[in-house]
């Protein structure tokens, strides 16, 4: 599962749209949804969107893995954090995700736990 968040972050930080829309396919499930606070879409096309709009909002900032992990019966939840590389984060938060019966993502569920002021 680890390596399902690697993935997962590397997508959120994939700022080539050709290289994003294979990194999103590897993850997601073709009927994937995700939903935040901010977005609520369904399959590749619209999370890339979701994707290519957060980079947009913090243009050179970059998601890592949380601290927290855990994962039950095709759920987890893992915390993340978004900053500069090496900084201190600007927002943090947490998502719970549902699995497929092939490792994928169908469902993710996000939660903002510390965002910037605009």
């Amino acid at each position: 599962m680890t390596n399902l968040v690697e993935r997962y972050m590397a997508a959120w930080n994939e700022t080539d749209p050709a290289a994003r829309a294979e990194a999103v396919a590897g993850v997601w499930t073709e009927d994937a949804t995700y939903t935040d606070p901010l977005a609520d879409v369904a399959g590749h096309a619209g999370i890339a969107a979701v994707i290519e709009g957060a980079q947009g909002m913090f243009p050179g900032l970059v998601f890592t893995p949380g601290e927290l992990y855990d994962a039950h019966h095709g759920i987890a939840r893992f915390t993340w954090h978004l900053g500069p590389e090496g900084g201190e984060p600007v927002a943090t938060g947490f998502d719970v995700v549902e699995l497929a019966e092939d490792g994928r993502i169908s469902k993710v569920l996000g939660f903002l736990d510390k965002v910037p002021s605009v």
